[in-house]
């Protein structure tokens, strides 16, 4: 639905009082613009003469960013969808004992749906880091700029997603669930820090 909206009806629903899209699509779109970014860095290396012993490897990197972007614009519905899902667990009736055991039962059920997108989207996000540093380091250096932007915007997609993820888990209570969630996301969120700062110090130095 959203990503088949122009951008500017987009971002006018994100800016509106509407409760979705939010924070998680907004996650969703940066990492997909960055993964977009790679899609391009590779698409204008291959072919070139002068690039012609990494051709292989930029084509690798321009279809998997390309679907990785697929997978992103796709999260953006389904971040929304589950929000809406949350928001409807919480309208249940709560009359009676069974009302209300059945409310937090279901709200529970929704929150834990609720997180797997975002930590999905992390998880896509260390793909596209891992891209964005190949074509710094192999791909046309004309555009060595639009490749560490590729890693800015894994690292900013990550660490949105990954406030998503947390706001979700307080009401869940439940350490056996959140907590080695929690430390996934934290060693993803570090690894595509590492690959963010490696590109950035490759993108500066040879910036001089």
């Amino acid at each position: 639905m959203y990503p088949e909206k122009p951008i500017d009806e987009f971002l006018a629903k994100l800016a509106s009082a509407a409760p979705e899209p939010g924070g998680g699509a907004a996650a969703a779109l940066t990492a997909a613009t960055g993964a977009a970014l790679v899609s391009m860095v590779a698409n204008l290396t291959v072919g070139r003469e002068k690039y012609a012993a990494v051709q292989a490897e930029m084509e690798q990197a321009r279809d998997r960013a390309d679907a990785l972007r697929l997978e992103f614009l796709a999260a953006i519905d389904q971040d929304a969808e589950s929000f809406r899902r949350v928001m409807d667990t919480y309208k249940l009736p709560r009359d009676t004992d069974e009302q209300k055991a059945a409310r937090k039962a279901a709200i529970q059920q929704a929150l834990r749906e609720a997180s797997k997108v975002p930590a999905g989207v992390i998880r896509l996000c260390q793909e596209v880091a891992h891209w964005s540093k190949v074509v710094t380091e192999k791909g046309n250096a004309q555009l060595i700029t639009d490749a560490a932007i590729a890693a800015l915007l894994a690292d900013s997609g990550a660490q949105s997603a990954a406030l998503n993820v947390k706001i979700n888990l307080g009401p869940i209570g439940d350490p056996a669930f959140t907590d080695p969630l929690w430390a996934q996301i934290q060693a993803d969120l570090e690894g595509i820090r590492a690959v963010r700062d490696e590109v950035m110090k490759i993108t500066y130095e040879r910036l001089g």
